[in-house]
């Protein structure tokens, strides 16, 4: 559960208008990425009329978000035709079948085909067109030249997941990992920055396991090397979440020697104690995360950490808990993305002992108001600091580490010289410099 763990809602909630195709995304960055492909193929195609939500499966809350969206797209859209897609939509496409609000369900392997959003195939007969998505063998068919409405733009380089953790059922919304081609990538980062772009965030649901499939099995930190030296108009790199146990000693010196690569690095942790580790089928152990953040911190001492945790994992204990608590500040965390354990059918972690739902929604709280500590202790952190920042909206911008900043400025897009001068608890405060 990599950038599948970012659960975010991408929804205007305006009703689409005569003749467009409005998307509404549930989830991750790489559904943001693949929403935007599906607009652009959408008008390509000639759809219109039509809403489509784009779903995330990754806990039971996001199927039923999904599920309250799609009633919400049929009430706010009479007569458009409602289009269910993603990962839960490929995991049970028959149940969105069911609701009388869908019209047509379409896979994850579909929703990317260009001739599924061709008026014809839209009015075809059949409401269900969802495959096998085991048997995907490519990614990124269809690259973008930027996010609407979107300070930075997410380039997927890589789908899919060849792990199995016990909790996870993303793998059989994705299929197998799979990698775009680096020079397919190259190319398309260099059209972006070309387009005015000033950030690209790197973006799969296990992206560090990029390159594996691809001839000569190249590693991630080539394919980040490539781009910075390949795409030298290119202001600013971010990589979306890492796997612990995958990022190499090639990787951390471009951190410590490319200045342009994002001094911030999401993990997929998901717990601070070794037994739930491995009984969660993680790869590395709590001390090989805090090396790695150690390293890291050594090769780029302004580098910023986030990290996925889950709560309440099966058979976890009070002692386990408490370990998970003192790992955020062994890895000195600045953001966390805090997961109440949600059993997901078909998934060893939901046969295995439950933690009572009481105890799980406790101990979640309690690694949230962990989170609201470290962020407000990173924030005060900044306070001087004179540097530059990616404008997402008129006053609110990011951070090269991705301090939320407050400007006071009209300045509503583009990097800007600021400097820091006060620190909320979730935020700073900034003057332009």
């Amino acid at each position: 559960m990599a950038d599948s763990a970012l659960l975010e809602t991408f929804d205007d909630s305006m009703p689409a208008n005569a003749g467009e195709v409005k998307v509404i995304t549930l989830g991750c960055r790489l559904n943001a990425y693949e929403s935007e492909a599906m607009r652009k193929l959408a008008a390509e195609g000639g759809a219109s009329n039509a809403v489509v939500i784009n779903t995330c499966a990754v806990t039971n809350e996001a199927v039923r978000q999904a599920r309250q969206s799609i009633r919400r797209a049929r009430r706010d859209n009479p007569g458009a035709k409602v289009i269910v897609t993603g990962c839960a939509a490929q995991i049970d496409p028959q149940a969105f079948a069911a609701m009388p609000e869908v019209d047509l369900v379409l896979g994850n392997q579909e929703k990317m085909q260009a001739e599924s959003w061709r008026a014809p195939a839209l009015q075809a007969e059949g409401r269900v067109r969802v495959n096998d998505i085991q048997s995907a063998r490519e990614t990124a068919g269809h690259l973008i030249d930027g996010l609407e409405g979107r300070a930075r733009a997410y380039v997927e380089v890589q789908n899919g997941c060849d792990h199995r953790c016990t909790f996870c059922i993303i793998p059989y919304g994705r299929g197998p990992s799979r990698s775009a081609p680096a020079g397919d990538v190259v190319a398309q980062i260099r059209r972006l920055a070309a387009n005015g772009v000033s950030e690209i965030v790197l973006s799969g649901v296990d992206l560090t396991s990029w390159g594996g499939d691809l001839p000569g099995a190249p590693p991630f930190s080539d394919l980040v090397r490539r781009i910075l030296t390949l795409v030298p108009e290119l202001k600013r790199l971010r990589l979306s979440s890492l796997d612990a146990s995958e990022v190499d000693d090639a990787l951390i010196a471009l951190f410590a020697n490319e200045e342009r690569l994002a001094p911030h690095l999401h993990l997929s942790l998901q717990a601070g104690d070794d037994l739930i580790l491995k009984r969660m089928k993680r790869r590395h152990s709590t001390r090989q995360a805090e090396d790695l953040c150690g390293r890291l911190r050594q090769a780029r001492p302004d580098i910023a950490f986030g990290a996925d945790f889950i709560a309440g994992f099966p058979t976890e204990t009070d002692e386990a808990a408490e370990n998970t608590l003192s790992h955020v500040d062994a890895c000195d965390l600045s953001y966390l993305h805090v997961f109440p354990f949600s059993p997901r059918t078909g998934t060893p972690a939901a046969r295995m002992p439950q933690v009572k739902p009481p105890i799980v929604k406790a101990r979640a709280a309690a690694l949230r108001a962990k989170g609201e500590q470290a962020l407000a202790r990173h924030c005060e952190s900044r306070v001087g600091f004179a540097g530059e920042a990616l404008m997402e909206r008129e006053g609110f911008g990011r951070l090269a580490d991705f301090t939320p900043v407050q400007l006071s400025s009209s300045i509503a897009s583009g990097i800007v010289r600021v400097r820091v001068e006060s620190a909320m608890s979730n935020c700073v405060s900034a003057v332009p410099a």
